[in-house]
């Protein structure tokens, strides 16, 4: 677990616009050379256009040209630590592959997993 990455979620997680669900998330994805993307969630009045923290954070990284990931941290306001939804787990799937996940909360209190483990018999290209 990177220090450096769990205080970026934290900080990014500041960012987040949800005036609908007052759930705020934070998310810091590492690439292959250590630098930090990061993504907040930003929620819409139409839910279904909400974009998650995760995605947002890959999808920065991404658009401006990297391909390779290390690990990401999530960060929420919660007392039970708070993984990615389904959404976010088949992107990072598709994106990042097996990546260490380390999930954080306001309390200082962490976990650090790998995307199989919250994933299982995840679908990708093998199956086209």
């Amino acid at each position: 677990m990177s220090q450096a990455l769990t205080a970026s979620a934290l900080a990014a997680r500041l960012h987040a616009h949800a005036p609908y669900s007052k759930f705020l998330v934070g998310a810091a994805i590492e690439d292959e050379n250590g630098a930090i993307h990061t993504g907040c969630n930003i929620e819409n009045a139409t839910y279904g256009l909400t974009v998650c923290a995760e995605r947002i954070a890959i999808f920065k990284a991404m658009s401006e040209g990297v391909r390779h990931f290390t690990r990401i941290a999530i960060a929420a306001d919660t007392d039970t630590l708070t993984p990615p939804c389904g959404a976010c787990r088949q992107i990072l799937w598709e994106f990042a592959g097996d990546i260490e996940i380390t999930l954080v909360n306001l309390k200082g209190q962490t976990e650090t997993l790998r995307l199989s483990t919250l994933f299982p018999r995840a679908f990708d290209a093998s199956f086209i």
